[in-house]
């Protein structure tokens, strides 16, 4: 269901990451082909933020539409409009609902329907009882009707061994094109399975070539702040750019990284200068911004900034070791001036806070050898 369907909102800060799917809403007798989002906190976005039970009423109510009347009116907001002929709907809202619930387990990282179906199966192949066989049928039935074709995910068989397993020998599943499952049928479904368990039992654990995809350590979250003076054990707030630590740049001292930054960005020296000495550096900023800006700084700001934050943790090994520290983790920074440098909220692109993981694994490589 989620393929390459990504998408996600922000609550109080967080991101809450979903999937889409088309999907018709029923407003005022006109069907508009719209796009329903799912999230992984339950929510289910219908022109309006739902929760499972509220998304259930409106299938139930049809506003969320499955059935498309032959003859009644559909728009696709502006970009075309048609009436219903004689129409094939897929889905009907128990279907819907089920490939819903279906979505969230698979957002959350639980088992879906199909996940439950195949560990029935599982159970049943370590004690064969009757009682696990029920089990298996229950759950294959609990699967949507539309998922069934792909539990094994064997294009050949499609879910055949599935539904043998599921009916038993000498009975049959409603709706099923089996028929009477045979003696015979029942004995190669079961071996079918368990040359699959054989096959997975078998498949060599790998870990990825050059470690996880994911961080282990808990994000590290630099807020906002305003620091005027250096201080003895000042944790996390070292690593913001405005921390006064002074940085020697060509044979010139700038009071933070801030400093630095806001005076490179000018083109005039005497306001370069200017910016340079300012009392803080919010003033640095406020000063640059009333300044003529290097031509082209836009697209060189990224790698200036990544070259004075290697400067900073370089020439102060004590501060490195305050980033070190924070292991793998993401480094979430906000900056109340850019949206560009920093996530305020989930709003902004971090740039802040991903060159200063960028220096970190610098610094890691150094450390061992590698650079």
């Amino acid at each position: 269901m989620i393929g390459q369907r990504i998408t996600h909102r922000t609550a109080d800060g967080v991101r809450i990451p979903g999937t889409w799917r088309h999907a018709f809403i029923n407003n005022g007798g006109t069907y508009y082909l719209t796009d329903l989002f799912i999230y992984a906190d339950g929510l289910i976005d219908c022109w309006g933020l739902v929760t499972v039970e509220e998304f259930e009423r409106k299938l139930r109510t049809g506003w969320v539409a499955t059935h498309l009347p032959e003859g009644a009116e559909a728009s696709a907001h502006g970009l075309a409009a048609w009436t219903f002929g004689e129409t094939h709907a897929r889905l009907t809202p128990e279907l819907l609902l089920a490939e819903v619930r279906d979505t969230l387990d698979e957002l959350n990282g639980r088992p879906d329907s199909t996940g439950r179906c195949l560990a029935a199966v599982d159970a049943f192949l370590a004690d064969r009882s009757e009682a696990n066989r029920a089990a298996v049928r229950a759950a294959y039935l609990a699967v949507p009707e539309t998922k069934r074709h792909y539990a094994l995910g064997d294009m050949d068989r499609k879910d055949q061994p599935l539904r043998a397993l599921a009916a038993g020998p000498g009975g049959m599943l409603e709706g099923s094109p089996d028929g009477v499952i045979t003696a015979e049928a029942y004995e190669e479904a079961v071996a079918y399975f368990e040359e699959r368990a054989r096959l997975i039992a078998e498949l060599p654990f790998r870990e990825p070539a050059d470690g996880s995809a994911t961080a282990h350590a808990p994000a590290v979250h630099l807020p906002h702040s305003y620091p005027r003076q250096r201080a003895e054990s000042p944790g996390k707030v070292a690593l913001r750019n405005d921390y006064p630590a002074p940085i020697d740049v060509d044979g010139t001292l700038y009071p933070s990284v801030a400093h630095a930054y806001w005076a490179l960005s000018v083109a005039d020296p005497a306001e370069r200068a200017a910016v340079a000495s300012a009392e803080t550096a919010w003033a640095a900023s406020a000063l640059a911004a009333d300044s003529v800006r290097h031509d082209g700084w836009e697209h060189a700001r990224s790698a200036v900034m990544a070259a004075l934050l290697r400067t900073k943790f370089t020439q102060h090994p004590d501060l490195a070791e305050i980033l070190l520290a924070t292991d793998d983790a993401t480094l979430v920074y906000d900056d109340a001036n850019s949206l560009f440098w920093g996530d305020n909220g989930g709003r902004g692109r971090n740039w802040s806070g991903r060159l200063l993981e960028l220096v970190r694994s610098e610094l890691s490589a150094r450390r061992a050898g590698f650079m």
